[in-house]
């Protein structure tokens, strides 16, 4: 560190200056050795749009601890820490201004990142608890109830707080929130719940806003990834099977669609229910090696469009053969044009019932 030469008199006192030649002050890693951020760098940290900082600093009061007028905006760790709170309650359905409430009153810890790394959000440690408005003592970061509105730019009405914090990730193409939170709701509340209240509202959500604006595919193709990533860890992690005989699981051959397909897989496999599932790119020949060799209990065949849901598809398969039972489901299934020796299965709490019940008596 060096400081200008002695002043005459009459001039200013000197400001000292960093080895970079420029002035040590608050707006870098200057006389308090705190390294800081721009707007934009703090921006893409959290992945957010820097207008959306500036509103929370103009709303809410979450801006630079020590801006000073006439300088630019740095964010030092304390400041990043207490943005990090509030994209935390923001994901788990918190509406911004009860999330910047819960930010400015917890103690939140310096980041968990370095300042040069991107990282996601590391979950903080003792603190309030948010209960949908209200701070209260606790561990933990929890939403109950509550009114807030949907995410934003999805329409979420009626949607609880744990979908609405599921639609912000999303659209902030926030993978490892997007995962994080459903694998924390789906061991809290069980595959069922999880798909019907949390992942197929958003689902429908970003899909009707696709349709709306023509773009948007990339945070539905992220949704669909990430949540066949949170389903299959269930599969992975699920106790042992009670059944000797699996169930084969499977798309109808040229059918893209299998997510719904994985989270029954996932719930059966939470269910203590052996599966052996199969990804879209199975075809009709290999789908009837698949059947002839595992010797299932039951097949599942799932199609969403109704030019794959062909009754062939379940002849060309030795179903009989192997005395298992044969179920479809998806929307692209027409009842009225099924074999008498298959069933149709409905909503996904139905047919885990059903497929459950099948196989384990």
């Amino acid at each position: 560190m060096t400081t200008r030469p002695e002043p005459s008199p009459g001039e200013d006192t000197p400001v000292p200056i960093d080895d970079s030649g420029r002035p040590a002050t608050s707006d870098g890693a200057g006389a308090d050795d705190e390294p800081r951020l721009s707007v934009a760098a703090v921006a893409r940290r959290l992945g957010v749009a820097p207008a959306t900082l500036r509103t929370w600093d103009r709303r809410y009061g979450l801006g630079p601890s020590d801006h000073t007028s006439g300088r630019h905006r740095r964010y030092g760790p304390a400041d990043i820490a207490r943005l990090e709170q509030m994209q935390r309650a923001l994901l788990r359905g918190a509406s911004p201004m009860e999330a910047a409430r819960y930010a400015r009153t917890v103690a939140a810890p310096p980041p968990q990142r370095s300042l040069e790394v991107a990282e996601q959000p590391e979950d903080a440690g003792s603190g309030p608890v948010l209960l949908s408005g209200v701070l209260d003592g606790g561990n933990d970061l929890k939403l109950v109830g509550g009114s807030n509105t949907g995410g934003r730019g999805l329409k979420l009405t009626g949607a609880g707080p744990e979908a609405r914090g599921l639609g912000r990730a999303a659209l902030a193409l926030d993978s490892w929130s997007v995962q994080r939170l459903l694998i924390e709701a789906m061991n809290a509340d069980g595959v069922v719940a999880v798909w019907q209240n949390m992942l197929q509202p958003v689902l429908r959500a970003v899909s009707e806003r696709r349709q709306r604006s023509g773009s948007g595919i990339e945070v539905l193709q992220l949704l669909v990834d990430c949540a066949s990533t949170a389903l299959r860890s269930v599969i992975a992690t699920a106790p042992a099977p009670l059944n000797p005989r699996p169930v084969v699981l499977a798309p109808a051959p040229g059918e893209a669609q299998e997510l719904e397909l994985v989270a029954l897989a996932a719930a059966l496999a939470a269910n203590r229910v052996g599966h052996r599932l199969f990804g879209a790119s199975l075809p009709r020949e290999g789908l009837a090696a698949a059947v002839r060799r595992s010797a299932p209990a039951a097949v599942v065949l799932w199609a969403d469009q109704s030019h794959y849901a062909s009754p062939r598809v379940l002849e060309d398969i030795p179903i009989t053969r192997q005395r298992a039972r044969a179920f479809v489901a998806g929307a692209g299934w027409s009842p009225e044009a099924l074999p008498s020796h298959a069933e149709l299965l409905g909503s996904l709490e139905t047919a885990v019932a059903r497929v459950s019940e099948t196989v384990l008596g």
